[in-house]
């Protein structure tokens, strides 16, 4: 079973750009989508509404149009599906969709980015205390958990090209950093690292100063899995040749 990981930058601009012939050539079988700028899925074309052969399910932002937004396209139908956690940050602005596949619970998250400011920084950590007690909740109660997306923070300084000149910007700072140490110490695993230590692997770019042609990145979009499922993790990737939006896939091959 392999599950994918991608934030598209705008799902309508990724189709443009051949998202749909990515999709259907890949074959993966789960498909998580982040920062679709979708908060009315209705008004899609069918084929990107619901991708044949896949089950789509779809979480838009209702405060703001064109903004956030997360989607699922997976071939495997979940047993539940989740959008709303009751009075959390995580029921906001169209950023989590969370499936029950009974062997597993796959989260699929767009992470809020804290660089415009203060207010938003701080809307980024209370997001990230939130979602860790939640998924803690999730262990405790015996659930094997996965989730996976656009994270906005790289975790150590082999995770982006320029760590010294970024200590001090958000997505890299001690705090938020601290967040993933902490992720990990309950029990879940960065799983790209789990079989890679290698420097310049990213999956994120940016675009104006055309940083990916240098490859001058950020490792900031992940898949964690919680400890248990170790034994069936096969292989964990990133897709850098693949394009289409400022990040590139990422993925995991569970036995």
């Amino acid at each position: 079973m392999t599950l994918v990981s991608w934030n598209v930058n705008g799902v309508r601009s990724a189709e443009r750009k051949g998202f749909i012939e990515w999709l259907m050539k890949s074959n993966y079988d789960v498909v998580g989508l982040q920062e679709t700028k979708v908060s009315d899925h209705k008004i899609l074309n069918h084929e990107l509404r619901h991708p044949d052969g896949y089950e789509a399910y779809w979480h838009g932002a209702q405060e703001k149009k064109g903004y956030s937004g997360v989607a699922v396209f997976t071939k495997v139908k979940p047993r539940v599906v989740t959008t709303d956690f009751g009075a959390s940050l995580l029921s906001g602005e169209g950023r989590v969709l969370e499936l029950d596949f009974g062997e597993f619970i796959f989260l699929n998250i767009y992470f809020p980015n804290g660089k415009s400011g203060e207010p938003r920084l701080e809307y980024k950590l209370n997001f990230y205390r939130e979602f860790l007690v939640y998924v803690k909740k999730l262990r405790a109660s015996g659930r094997s958990v996965i989730f996976a997306g656009d994270v906005n923070t790289a975790h150590q300084a082999i995770d982006l090209a320029r760590p010294k000149e970024n200590e001090k910007i958000s997505g890299f700072l001690p705090e938020e950093r601290a967040w993933i140490d902490e992720v990990i110490a309950s029990g879940f695993v960065d799983s790209f690292r789990h079989f890679s230590q290698e420097p310049s692997q990213y999956t994120w770019w940016d675009q104006k100063s055309h940083a990916r042609d240098r490859n001058v990145g950020w490792r900031i979009d992940y898949f964690f899995i919680s400890a248990d499922l170790l034994p069936r993790l096969k292989r964990a990737f990133i897709l850098s040749d693949v394009f289409g939006s400022d990040h590139c896939p990422v993925g995991i091959e569970l036995r």
